[in-house]
């Protein structure tokens, strides 16, 4: 019988795999997305206690950005060796030990007694913090086929931006409450709650349980993409950063961080600074409107993961649905650039230009975080991707020294710190549409790495 002309067309081939195969790979993202939230929720409740620190310590200007400089160097250093242990440990294990680690680490601020002790204790929360990505996107690359990796990674990055509002919308209620000690405490514990969670549900997908075979060879085949199926279980050595190094694609994702990861660190820590000196706002008044931010963060993030795969659903191969999609996201940053003009006509419209440009770069980061695995052999994605969180600390690091400590502290002094804000969106607006020539000169054609078998 020849089927109707009224029958409904037939479901795309990845609906009718879903539907099949089950969607357990999706509780994984959940444990990865609750990790990340944590993550950047100790980040970033210095941001929301810093007129209490500055009574406590005595804190001007310069000594905040001497210790946002320590936890950029600190992680810069935790991220060039972090890949690699988590490589060596295997993801249930490395998470885990990370997350311990950064979770006292967070906690034992609220020891500190003096500007020295808190550095220290921020130094260890930057080493400790760095193991986050490497053990997340080395879990993505596990669980997901190739085209699924953007999206799961948008779902699990937008857990940055979660962290990011939850943190002006309890930070400032605890430590005013309670004193800005415990702020440290009970954040710095959630931690804790997620290690639990962890250790009782995460196992790789070729020893769970609870996955279905259909699943698990949806996952291993990354169909529809059209590349070769990895093996499950790697027995390959591990790829030393020299061999890794001598990879343009590797160039391409380290320059990529570079230049753009330094931007969120610039919303990060100094998004509230700028609206309560902007528009004389006090700490409880500043939670809508980083909230706001964050929120349409949140958006981007995963709607950055989605970009690719509709192109991908449209025909376009895995990689030029990619790149397309980058410069798309790279776009839409600019505009950031008349952040000040708008916000001189009302506060709300800096808003959202700003969240407008922190939901592309989420988008962005989604993104760019799949180049690894788009490239890559699942045994070197954790390195590859601490290789690139090196770099983009050491951009933090460079933005701050160069730019941000020594502009903000002259503008400062000189009563005029709005035209430092203009000069720094002016960066924001520039860096993703030049990072984006810049990756794609080095690697314009999909190139998937073969890693030599001994490689050390």
């Amino acid at each position: 019988m020849t089927p109707s002309s009224t029958q409904p067309p037939p479901a795309s081939p990845l609906a009718s795999a879903n539907a099949a195969i089950g969607k357990y790979r999706w509780t994984i993202c959940g444990l990865v997305f609750f990790a990340t939230t944590i993550n950047y929720l100790d980040r970033a409740v210095i941001s929301y206690l810093k007129p209490d620190l500055e009574k406590a310590f005595g804190w001007g200007v310069a000594d905040y950005a001497n210790i946002e400089l320590t936890f950029k160097v600190a992680y810069a250093l935790g991220m060039a060796g972090v890949g690699r242990v988590i490589d060596k440990l295997g993801t249930k294990l490395g998470y885990a030990l990370a997350t311990t680690l950064w979770s006292v680490a967070a906690m034992a601020h609220a020891l500190t007694t003096g500007t020295f002790s808190f550095s220290v204790a921020r130094g260890a929360l930057g080493v400790m913090e760095a193991g986050n990505f490497p053990s997340a996107i080395k879990t993505i690359a596990e669980w997901f086929p190739q085209r699924e990796r953007a999206l799961a990674t948008g779902v699990f990055n937008s857990g940055a931006n979660v962290g990011a509002i939850v943190a002006p919308l309890t930070v400032p209620f605890i430590a005013a409450h309670y004193g800005w000690q415990w702020a440290f405490v009970i954040t710095g514990a959630l931690g804790f709650v997620w290690l639990v969670l962890w250790m009782l549900i995460y196992e790789t997908p070729a020893d769970s349980k609870r996955l279905s075979k259909a699943e698990f060879d949806y996952i291993n085949a990354d169909i529809p993409a059209g590349l070769p199926t990895e093996g499950v279980v790697e027995e390959k050595p591990k790829a030393s950063w020299a061999t890794l190094l001598g990879y343009r694609q590797t160039w391409a994702f380290v320059l990529g961080k570079f230049l753009t990861d330094p931007i969120w660190w610039f919303y990060l820590f100094w998004l509230p600074d700028f609206l309560g000196k902007q528009y004389h706002l006090t700490t409880t008044e500043l939670a809508l409107p980083t909230a706001t931010v964050y929120i349409l963060s949140s958006v981007g993030s995963i709607g950055g993961g989605y970009l690719p795969l509709g192109f991908m659903r449209r025909g376009m191969p895995a990689f030029q649905a990619r790149k397309t999609a980058m410069l798309v996201i790279a776009c839409c940053v600019f505009p950031i650039v008349f952040a000040q003009w708008l916000g001189g006509m009302n506060m709300w419209l800096a808003v959202l230009v700003i969240g407008i440009a922190a939901a592309a770069h989420q988008a962005w980061s989604a993104n760019i975080f799949t180049t690894v695995s788009d490239m890559f052999p699942k045994r070197a994605v954790g390195s590859v991707t601490g290789i690139g969180g090196m770099a983009g600390g050491l951009g933090g690091i460079a933005l701050t020294a160069l730019v941000q400590k020594r502009m903000f502290v002259y503008f400062e002094g000189i009563g005029q710190i709005q035209k430092a804000y203009y000069i720094m969106f002016f960066i924001c607006g520039a860096a993703y549409l030049l990072a984006w020539v810049i990756m794609f000169a080095l690697v314009p054609r999909m190139e998937p790495i073969k890693l030599d078998d001994d490689a050390q």
